[in-house]
């Protein structure tokens, strides 16, 4: 069983109806449903770090402190291709976004099956996506494209996808802003960048663009306490415009990382393999390498679709959601091979998607005698979800407790029922012929082949109790 389990705090939350600032009244605050239903979004990091491509999103620190052998490429492809006054802030101009195309981009999202997206609004380099009022000379309405490049985006899916949850990932500090670089000085214990620049350039971009997902990151050089976490939070759940709808992330200072805030953001690429107590997020990238888009990408650095449907399978078994992450071009554009992923990635969940979205853990996630089988629940339905096409077509499963003349197994994507025997150690499942199940469902059964339970025996049969807070 699924218990929701909350707190005294947030009974008196309800009944003051608003949250305080501190971490017991914050933390009591539920998620808001739709964010656990809907299981898989996108990441998309942006900023001039696409112009030159190279090595990851961190290309102006890494080309600054040359200390890795990344940081040396970094600082070598400065040296060779610009001349020696040339500077980080000197790529702004290039971030042109000539073919951007909010409508293809939207498109694209919603064809990947994901329900929501989390694009950057601001990385650690300060550049902001939006006409910040706090950011002046700095920001894609000023310089590059000259553009709102998130208020087109989200008007984009506003008009063609209304029931889409739009988000926005925001970087609480910046590594070369000189006010934050004088309280990092003082040892955060003076506070002017936070107090005249986080945190009102925060609040302007949840008035905005009330977003439905504040992604935050940064964390790890100040306490939360010269961030001023707890007073944003509880204003962000008190009286912003997003106050009923927006969930957000644990990277609110140091200390706080799966600890305290909304749903568990962990380390980047954070897949356990195990149930977790609390709602979780495994925020992956398709490139094995970089979040932002690098012109030296080769195919092998690209998750093939068997890993993708991995990820996405032990992710959602394990009760958390999946956040794939792209980077697009300086010119605007997803390359060929990222737009491939996403489409594929739709594919299978068209055809799956009832054994991911909106469901639940049940009582074993990995199967106890084939490991590569994953299980999701939804009602009184349980799904097995097959990484592989089994050998000779059978599959021998541990964990589901048949009852003769009662249990009904189907596969998705595949019409009729499925022979299967009790044995010894489990239940033997007969699979159709491969050719039969991709001629009924094209590309989208590959990689994944999901069996559906219908009346297996109860969960309180299998003496395991299931605890998940959300």
């Amino acid at each position: 069983m699924i218990q929701v389990i909350g707190g005294l705090s947030f009974l008196l939350a309800l009944a003051r109806g608003q949250y305080t600032p501190d971490w017991e009244s914050l933390d009591a605050r539920p998620l808001p449903a739709w964010y656990d239903d809907a299981k898989v979004g996108i990441f998309m990091h942006f900023g001039p770090y696409a112009v030159p491509g190279v090595e990851s999103e961190w290309f102006w620190m890494q080309a600054m402190r040359n200390e890795s052998e990344g940081d040396q490429k970094c600082a070598k492809y400065l040296e060779d291709y610009f001349p020696p006054k040339f500077v980080y802030q000197d790529f702004g101009p290039m971030l042109t976004m000539d073919f951007f195309d909010t409508d293809f981009i939207s498109d694209l999202v919603v064809d990947s099956g994901a329900k929501y997206l989390v694009f950057t609004s601001k990385h650690h380099d300060g550049y902001c996506n939006w006409p910040s009022t706090y950011s002046y000379g700095w920001n894609s309405m000023a310089v590059g494209p000259r553009r709102d490049v998130l208020g087109e985006l989200k008007s984009s899916f506003e008009k063609r996808h209304p029931d889409f949850h739009f988000g926005v990932y925001y970087s609480l500090f910046e590594w070369f802003n000189p006010i934050y670089l004088k309280d990092k000085e003082n040892n955060f214990t003076t506070r002017e960048y936070a107090l005249n620049k986080m945190q009102p350039e925060m609040k302007e971009l949840i008035n905005k663009y009330s977003p439905d997902v504040l992604w935050v990151d940064g964390d790890w050089e100040a306490k939360p306490e010269y961030f001023g976490s707890k007073d944003f939070l509880a204003w962000l759940y008190n009286e912003s415009p997003s106050k009923s709808n927006i969930v957000t992330n644990d990277r609110w200072g140091q200390g706080t990382a799966q600890k305290h805030g909304g749903y568990y953001s962990g380390p980047d690429r954070f897949s356990p393999g195990t149930l977790q107590a609390h709602k979780w997020e495994n925020a992956m990238t398709v490139d094995k390498i970089s979040w932002g888009h690098r012109r030296d990408i080769n195919i092998e650095d690209i998750l093939s679709m068997d890993e993708m449907v991995t990820e996405i399978t032990k992710t959602v078994s394990c009760g958390g959601n999946i956040l794939i992450n792209v980077g697009p071009t300086k010119e605007g554009t997803i390359i060929p091979v990222f737009q491939e992923r996403l489409r594929s990635i739709g594919a299978w969940l068209k055809v799956n998607g009832e054994a991911i979205y909106g469901s639940k853990p049940w009582t074993t996630q990995n199967d106890t005698l084939s490991s590569n089988v994953w299980y999701t629940k939804k009602g009184s339905d349980v799904f097995g979800i097959v990484l592989g096409w089994p050998k000779d077509d059978v599959i021998l499963l541990g964990a589901p407790k048949v009852e003769q003349g009662q249990t009904k197994i189907t596969m998705l994507g595949f019409s009729g029922t499925l022979d299967y025997t009790t044995e010894f150690q489990g239940v033997a499942v007969q699979f159709p012929s491969l050719g039969k199940v991709l001629q009924g469902c094209s590309s989208g059964c590959q990689w994944g082949y999901v069996l559906k339970f219908e009346g297996l025996a109860k969960d309180d049969d299998y003496k395991v109790d299931i605890s998940i807070e959300v």
